[in-house]
C-alpha cells in the first residue's frame, strides 16, 4: 500500500511540475472559452468546468467565459407555448422568441453560471452584451437572404467592460445577446460571439467546448482525431469533405479569430472531465489547435 501512495504522489508531482511551463506562459494573458455542449447540462462537468476556471484564474490566467443557452431557451419557449418556427432549416427569431432569450440567457443561465463560480470559492461577474454596449449588431440573413428576425451580426464588439472586470480580478460571463442603435435585441451564435471577443481582446487562446473529440479525418471513428491544423490548410480540408456539416461553422470561427490575432483557438471534447486543464496545462492537449 505504501509503494502505491509513493507512485501516486510521484505522479501528482510530476503533472504538477509539467504544468509549471504553461502556467508561466498563459500568466497574465486572456483566454477565451466558449461554454456549451453537455458540459453544460452533465451536473458533473460542470462542477469540473467551474472548478478548472477558478484554478486557472487562481494561477493569473485571465479567464472569459463565454456561453450559449439553447436547451434552456427551448425548454422555455415550450413552457409558454411559443411556436419554433424555421425558415431553411434556420429558427426564425420573432420577437416573443427574443424577449424569451434575453430572459433565459441573461437573467437565469447567466447567473447561475456566476453562482457556480461562487459556490467554487472563484470571483464573476455576469454581463451580457447590451451591458456597456459591449456588442453591437445588426440583423443577419440567411444564405439565400431568408428573414431570420432577430438574429444578428456582429458590427462591433467593446472590450472595456471585460476588460474592467478582469483588471478587479473577476471572471466575466458573457451572455451572448446585443444590441444595434435603435434598441433593438439581437441573439448571437455563441461561437462567433466568443471568436469576436477573442480577437478584440487579442487572446492567448480561444477554445470551443463541444460534444465531439475535435476534427476527425473519419467523423464515425475518435482514433482519427487531427491535432493540429493549419488555417491555411482549411480550404483544402473542406474541399476533401474533412471539414463538413456543423464543423464548417465552428472551424470558421477558430480560423476568423487567429486571423484576427488570436494566437491559437482549439476545439475540445466537452465531456472528458476537466478538458480545459488537459487542453491548457499538459503537453499532450486534448482536441484539434488550431494555428
Amino acid at each position: 500500500m505504501e509503494e502505491l501512495t509513493e507512485i501516486t504522489n510521484s505522479l501528482r508531482s510530476k503533472v504538477l511540475i509539467d504544468a509549471l511551463p504553461y502556467i508561466q506562459k498563459y500568466g497574465n494573458k486572456i483566454v477565451v472559452i466558449k461554454y456549451g455542449g453537455n458540459a453544460m447540462t452533465n451536473e458533473e462537468l460542470k462542477n469540473c468546468v467551474m472548478s478548472d476556471l477558478v484554478l486557472l484564474s487562481l494561477v493569473g490566467i485571465k479567464v472569459v467565459l463565454v456561453h450559449g443557452g439553447g436547451p434552456e431557451i427551448n425548454e422555455m419557449l415550450k413552457k409558454l407555448n411559443i411556436e419554433s418556427k424555421f425558415i431553411s432549416g434556420l429558427r426564425y427569431t420573432g420577437a416573443d422568441t427574443i424577449n424569451v432569450v434575453k430572459m433565459v440567457l441573461s437573467g437565469k443561465v447567466n447567473k447561475e453560471l456566476v453562482q457556480l463560480i461562487h459556490m467554487h470559492n472563484g470571483k464573476a461577474l455576469g454581463i451580457c452584451g447590451i451591458d456597456g454596449d459591449m456588442l453591437k449588431a445588426q440583423r443577419a440573413y440567411g444564405a439565400n437572404g431568408e428573414d431570420l428576425g432577430y438574429v444578428g451580426k456582429i458590427t462591433s464588439v467593446n472590450s472595456q467592460p471585460i476588460l474592467d472586470a478582469l483588471e478587479k480580478g473577476y471572471i466575466p460571463v458573457i451572455a451572448t445577446v446585443a444590441t444595434d442603435n435603435e434598441g433593438n435585441t439581437y441573439n448571437i451564435n455563441a461561437d462567433t460571439a466568443a471568436a469576436r471577443i477573442a480577437a478584440e481582446l487579442k487572446a492567448e487562446n480561444l477554445i470551443l467546448m463541444t460534444d465531439i473529440a475535435g476534427l476527425l479525418r473519419d467523423k464515425d471513428d475518435p482514433s482519427t482525431l487531427i491535432p493540429f491544423v493549419n488555417v491555411s490548410e482549411v480550404p483544402f480540408m473542406k474541399r476533401q469533405g474533412i471539414i463538413s456539416g456543423g464543423m464548417i461553422p465552428k472551424i470558421d470561427c477558430c480560423v476568423e479569430a487567429v486571423r484576427r490575432g488570436v494566437s491559437k483557438t482549439a476545439i475540445i471534447d466537452g465531456r472528458v472531465p476537466h478538458s480545459i486543464l488537459i487542453e491548457m496545462l499538459s503537453s499532450e492537449g486534448i482536441g484539434t489547435q488550431f494555428t
